[in-house]
């Protein structure tokens, strides 16, 4: 959880290569090669009319969290274990999308969250393996590498 955190720390100070690829009034999408996969990294901004708290309050990633409840992407969220009270195994589970041609996945992770001495949060998660979350016949078990949320205090 760790090694994503510092991960996702290191695409946000690197600014070169990320290249746009759409923008709303409102969030901004880029891209750039991932240095670890065949494929690319994504990166999403936006600055919301909320406070840090309560912006953070919906994307942190916990149980009976907001995020099932405004993501249509995430059909459910469960930790499987508590290892400290900034760490934990979660399992998250996603609808079939694209008419059913994408098949429903679930991804388990370990996930860290963070603050800083700023105000910035971050959540940071990266694949895992448990015994307490064997892989489910009506599922894709989907992996990720390292990605996460920052939430950043802008002045205003």
């Amino acid at each position: 959880a760790e090694a994503a955190a510092e991960q996702l720390q290191l695409y946000r100070r690197d600014p070169e290569g990320w290249r746009g690829c759409r923008s709303t009034g409102e969030v901004a999408v880029s891209w750039r090669p991932s240095s670890e996969f065949a494929g690319n990294l994504y990166k999403g901004e936006g600055i919301l009319p909320a406070s840090p708290q309560n912006v953070w309050e919906c994307i942190k990633p916990v149980a009976g969290g907001l995020r099932t409840k405004w993501d249509q992407n995430v059909k459910d969220f469960e930790v499987i274990e508590v290892i400290s009270d900034t760490v934990s195994v979660c399992r998250t589970t996603t609808p079939s999308a694209c008419m059913r041609i994408i098949s429903p996945r679930e991804f388990v992770d370990v996930v860290v969250m963070k603050q800083y001495e700023d105000g910035t949060m971050q959540s940071a998660a990266t694949n895992v393996e448990h015994p307490l979350c064997p892989p489910q016949p009506n599922l894709v078990r989907g992996f990720n590498y390292p990605c996460g949320c920052f939430c950043i205090p802008v002045p205003g």
